[in-house]
């Protein structure tokens, strides 16, 4: 047996004797994959070790906020000393599992509204900062070196064989669940729903070990909505500037809009100034941007054919339910 060998047995190994456990402590409070919200702190006691690497779903939007809170209570005479996983630093639960000696390394992308508790907690000696990636080399190391032996997702619906639906907010899960179950890690997801028959699979059961009905819906930030209101006359002045000197002089039609009034100025003014350019078709056809209110009179218009999103916006799943 090679080294690499040897190492996928020894995961596997731990992961059944993760599962035992679980078994012997819920017993008849699981039913499948499926487990009771009022046993979820039971759950993590019994699933993880001190010094898992553990990945918390919480990135630019959508928060496994429940087994966020789950984990702030769990016994640390039995779990400490965890290895944190986050893409964003958003609930005050992603830090309390600091001051509560839960955990001590964090590797993270973005640090939000709690970049001042963290430096404080980092200056105490309660945390240790393994790394500040980006996205995308986070979600990377997961398949390579930063691999979360439990993993706390969220997800929009489940059925009872563990099979996910993601809804209209997929942004990193099918990563996080992917990059865990291939190295025998354990995938534990809040829901929505918990239903007979899903709209899709997102995330096959196979990946997943467990999967808890949250007592409400897991929390979404709003990033994306822009407030037309707000847009100031130099903004304006600045998309017209853009429309007519790059991407009607380059005929951009692909692009991703990044946060902020500028680009919602922008979005604004394709189906009345960029109309009256003739740019209708030539620009701004295919979008990468998750939909949003400032959008829509460019899709009405017509000039917007296809927009691939990483997730969606607070209000607007009717909208593009509708299209």
């Amino acid at each position: 047996m090679n080294q690499s060998e040897g190492r996928w047995t020894t995961q596997q190994r731990n992961r059944g004797d993760r599962l035992a456990r679980v078994q012997a402590a819920l017993g008849g409070a699981l039913d499948g994959k499926v487990v009771q919200a009022a046993h979820i702190v039971d759950l993590l006691n019994a699933v993880l070790e001190p010094g898992d690497r553990v990945c918390l779903e919480g990135n630019n939007q959508k928060q496994a906020d429940f087994l966020g809170k789950a984990l702030t209570k769990v016994d640390t005479g039995r779990v400490h000393d965890l290895h944190m996983l986050l893409s964003v630093l958003s609930l005050p639960e992603h830090l309390d599992v600091f001051d509560k000696g839960i955990a001590s390394k964090l590797d993270f992308s973005f640090s939000g509204p709690q970049a001042g508790r963290l430096a404080k907690l980092a200056q105490a000696g309660k945390l240790n900062i393994g790394a500040i990636h980006t996205y995308l080399e986070l979600f990377a190391r997961y398949f390579i070196d930063l691999t979360p032996r439990v993993a706390l997702v969220a997800a929009e619906m489940a059925d009872r064989e563990g099979n996910l639906y993601t809804g209209p907010n997929t942004e990193d899960t099918p990563a996080i669940a992917e990059a865990t179950a291939f190295k025998s890690g354990i995938v534990i997801a809040q829901v929505n729903q918990i239903v007979d028959k899903l709209p899709r699979v997102d995330i096959p059961g196979d990946w997943v070990g467990y999967v808890v009905q949250s007592p409400t819906p897991y929390y979404i930030e709003p990033l994306f909505t822009r407030d037309p209101a707000q847009i100031s006359e130099i903004q304006v002045l600045m998309a017209m500037m853009a429309i007519k000197g790059i991407y009607a002089e380059y005929e951009i039609e692909r692009l991703n809009h990044g946060i902020g009034f500028d680009t919602a100025a922008i979005e604004l003014l394709l189906p009345t100034y960029a109309a009256s350019l003739g740019l209708k078709g030539k620009i701004a056809r295919h979008w990468a941007l998750n939909p949003h209110p400032a959008l829509i009179p460019a899709i009405e218009a017509g000039f917007v054919e296809s927009v691939h999103s990483f997730g969606s916006e607070l209000g607007m799943e009717k909208y593009i339910g509708a299209r």
